[in-house]
């Protein structure tokens, strides 16, 4: 076992090896957590913190992304073939921007309820940053590099945001505000963007007040369907809040307006923001995070149809026209089974770079570690502790994975 204890003054040079598998070379299967069960899957889909996430289907294959705030990398990139079984696969986001802001921990700050899209043959995502504003990145191929980011809307309190492009190639912006920045919530905002959706075109127009009913209302994502524009945002609150769904004819309103899924009689408290996707075979799914404190912000996936062109997600028990969500429902039809493949939660450090479930706690210094080929450990440097620091959480090289579970274990050998 590692005894080290790091100190404001410690020079001790300390490696870790642990018997753990290569993520980019094989599929990894948690021992702590599966949501595949054969014909069926459970709840939480990834019992990790996967904070806020956005998922899209581009023919057979689903991306999904989510908040990393602080960490770096940023911008996780998970893919699946059928919904249930998600392999991490890269990071659209190498660095937290602004660089030398995010080169000490700024912890909640940074990227914030990020939306994911395909628009003309490239994987676009946005994303609020509360202090900063609202960024971009693209690529054609999310297993690759994503371009530079850049900044689309500046301002303190833009949080949230989700690009749309219409059928007539106009684009649009939609975010909500953050109150501890921008002096209030509770709002949704859409704003034109170029085509490109580089820039916003206008001060944006609001579409949604939830002070009334929906208080906290955030996390905007907008969709279009028989004619109907859908915002789906949640709203009460992350702990304690209901999905609403809204709906119009006009992309600014005025807007319908429906709570749509509930905790009801449930253990699943939220439920949280997330995204609808689809099947090829037609179905529909929607995926949304539930707050377990100390464990993060877990994923689940709910079945959902349409009725009278409102979405019905979860199952309505108690009959009272809002959906609760399911712990265990059978798998999505997506033509086929696929083998079971969860984020990895090991690594032998036996690479040229660090395996993907770890993040630094700011971006990273060059001078933190060392990990060359062959030597099947990683090397990490003792560091002095910023004057006046009491606290390893607030250091900058400290490095992470995520918790694989609610019981689990953690084997370190030196």
């Amino acid at each position: 076992m590692i005894k080290n204890i790091l100190n404001r003054t410690a020079i001790t040079v300390f490696s870790i090896a642990s018997t753990y598998l290569t993520a980019q070379e094989k599929n990894s299967i948690s021992e702590v957590w599966t949501a595949d069960q054969g014909k069926n899957f459970r709840n939480p889909i990834l019992y990790a913190d996967y904070s806020d996430p956005d998922v899209i289907r581009v023919g057979d294959d689903y991306y999904m992304t989510a908040s990393s705030f602080n960490e770096a990398p940023g911008l996780p990139i998970l893919h699946s073939k059928d919904m249930v079984n998600w392999k991490l696969v890269n990071y659209a986001l190498p660095d937290v921007l602004p660089h030398e802001h995010f080169s000490t921990p700024k912890r909640g700050d940074g990227v914030w309820a990020p939306s994911i899209r395909f628009h003309q043959g490239e994987f676009y995502i946005y994303w609020g940053d509360p202090d900063f504003g609202i960024y971009r990145v693209k690529t054609k191929d999310p297993l690759g590099a994503w371009e530079k980011p850049v900044l689309v809307m500046e301002g303190k309190g833009l949080i949230d945001s989700c690009p749309f492009w219409d059928e007539d190639g106009s684009a649009y912006l939609v975010h909500g505000w953050a109150g501890s920045r921008a002096g209030v919530k509770s709002l949704l905002s859409i704003n034109k963007m170029n085509s490109e959706g580089t820039k916003v075109l206008d001060k944006g127009v609001h579409v949604f007040d939830g002070h009334d009913a929906h208080p906290t209302v955030e996390g905007p994502k907008l969709y279009k369907r028989n004619g109907y524009y859908y915002i789906f945002a949640p709203a009460g609150g992350v702990a304690t809040g209901w999905q609403l769904v809204l709906r119009s004819k006009n992309i600014y309103g005025p807007y319908e307006e429906k709570i749509v899924l509930e905790q009801g009689s449930t253990k699943i408290n939220g439920p949280h923001q997330g995204a609808w996707v689809d099947t090829p075979s037609g179905e529909d799914w929607f995926y949304h995070f539930q707050d377990v404190d100390t464990y993060g912000r877990i994923v689940h996936l709910q079945p959902m149809k349409w009725e009278k062109d409102w979405p019905v997600m979860g199952i309505d028990t108690d009959k009272n026209g809002i959906g609760e969500p399911v712990s265990s429902y059978k798998k999505p039809n997506v033509g086929k089974s696929y083998p079971i493949v969860t984020p990895p939660e090991t690594d032998e450090f036996d690479g040229e770079k660090l395996n993907l479930q770890w993040q630094w706690s700011a971006n990273e210094n060059i001078v933190w570690s060392s990990q060359l080929p062959g030597q099947k450990f990683l090397r990490l440097f003792s560091m002095k502790v910023p004057e006046g620091e009491k606290n390893l959480w607030n250091v900058p090289q400290f490095i992470n994975p995520k918790i694989p579970g609610s019981e689990f274990y953690s084997i370190n050998e030196s």
